[in-house]
């Protein structure tokens, strides 16, 4: 098994834009710390950057929000996909990338847990790639639309449970960490 480690979409938008993460508390921690352990065990880094298409009024690009979080730029990275979709895969060379580099499992990190952090393990999956989804790496928000209302906790926790039926195995950040260790 040869992992990397996928950090999607940790951008300032989601702590000092308009979709601040509420949901679970300390995943901004975990990330950086999966960042690190990652270094530390020679497991590849993608950083993925969302910019939206149109003027949507977030993630629009060269805005502060739209940069990375500072915890997230200070670290080393061995590469830097930009995308404008939900799934880090679509319009891409991530999926070239990580056959070039011989890479077979993916370990998701990153925002929001039912957005882009799903949409790229499905499609992770879909592609043949084994998922490894950082639950408490993860994080969302409460969210209302026309189709109703869900809580933060309840959305994330949704998504877990659908990755863990068939997409990804779901596992805590430590728990992650000490499987790099047994290596």
């Amino acid at each position: 098994m040869k992992r990397a480690l996928l950090v999607i979409d940790v951008q300032n938008e989601y702590f000092s834009g308009k979709l601040p993460v509420s949901y679970p508390a300390g995943s901004l921690e975990r990330i950086v710390a999966a960042m690190d352990a990652a270094r530390a065990h020679n497991v590849p880094v993608v950083v993925v950057r969302h910019t939206a298409r149109g003027d949507r009024g977030v993630f629009k690009q060269g805005t502060p929000e739209w940069e990375l979080h500072k915890e997230v730029a200070a670290r080393p990275h061995d590469r830097l996909i930009d995308k404008t979709m939900p799934s880090s895969f679509a319009g891409t060379e991530l999926e070239s990338w990580l056959r070039q580099n011989g890479i077979d499992t993916l370990a998701i990190a990153g925002y929001m847990t039912q957005m882009c952090c799903d949409s790229t393990a499905r499609d992770g999956f879909h592609r043949g790639f084994r998922v490894e989804f950082l639950a408490d790496a993860t994080g969302t928000l409460s969210l209302g639309t026309e189709a109703g209302k869900v809580a933060d906790r309840d959305l994330h926790n949704a998504v877990l449970v659908t990755q863990s039926t068939m997409f990804s195995k779901v596992m805590k950040t430590a728990d992650w960490i000490r499987s790099l260790e047994q290596k």
